[in-house]
């Protein structure tokens, strides 16, 4: 139970890695607000799953590309848990073309939602965690922000610029109680990856060295840490949950 007491937002978290970090805070003892986009009757069902774990839970619908919405999910995640110590932004969408068929509207919306989200979110809790002196934030980029993807040009773009973000929002919070740190998975056992082709598959197993895709929980465990006291010394860092894909 390291995280009890805590309260939590995990964005985009009614499925997935965001799922599954919501699940493992819970576990940990944290209270959990989870942001959904589309899906309410998934996140209903992660809310429901947190509470048999005997914590409080409950869905804030917000697009987080959007300001006003992202506020209004601040103002009613504040009425209900009345402040907010861990900030997960995981919510994150990809939209995979070659550059020379990328059109403006393909590459907008992805750096809207996962680097312009993060901008967004953060802004409207970080007040309330800078007057308690407390907060945890943890951002989750990708491997692909680090080493490139071929059709992920504006993916990679707001992977790796939430690399930059994490660095710099960690200098700039540190004197406040506030760490920030950045989680880039590797290729996580999720929908997305279930998609790709099977021979697609077999080519990106064949770069990594532990052989198989990661599960979902395995960076929930990561997020856990970095959210608990246990990494209170740890600040402005990624840590890479990739199989050794890329080290």
């Amino acid at each position: 139970m390291r995280l009890k007491g805590k309260v939590a937002v995990v964005t985009g978290g009614s499925r997935g890695i965001g799922r599954a970090i919501a699940l493992a805070l819970a576990e940990e003892g944290a209270d959990v607000a989870v942001n959904y986009q589309r899906n309410e009757a998934m996140a209903r069902e992660v809310a429901q799953a947190i509470e048999r774990t005997g914590r409080a839970s409950d869905i804030y619908q917000a697009d987080v590309s959007d300001p006003e919405q992202v506020q209004r999910m601040r103002d009613a995640v504040l009425k209900r848990f009345e402040r907010v110590e861990i900030l997960v932004n995981n919510a994150g969408i990809n939209r995979d073309k070659s550059f020379a068929k990328m059109d403006d509207d393909t590459w907008r919306s992805v750096i809207s939602v996962n680097l312009n989200g993060v901008f967004y979110c953060t802004k409207v809790f970080l007040d309330g965690m800078a007057a308690r002196g407390y907060g945890r934030i943890i951002n989750i980029s990708s491997i692909v922000g680090q080493m490139g993807n071929f059709g992920q040009a504006n993916y990679a773009a707001a992977k790796a610029g939430l690399l930059g973000f994490t660095k710099s929002l960690a200098r700039e919070l540190a004197g406040k109680g506030i760490t920030v740190n950045a989680i880039a998975p590797g290729f996580i056992a999720t929908d997305m990856v279930s998609g790709v082709p099977d021979d697609v598959k077999q080519k990106i197993l064949a770069q990594i060295p532990l052989r198989r895709f990661g599960e979902p929980e395995e960076v929930a465990k990561a997020v856990v840490f970095l959210g608990s006291e246990d990494a209170s010394y740890i600040t402005g860092q990624v840590l890479n949950v990739n199989g050794g894909m890329y080290v």
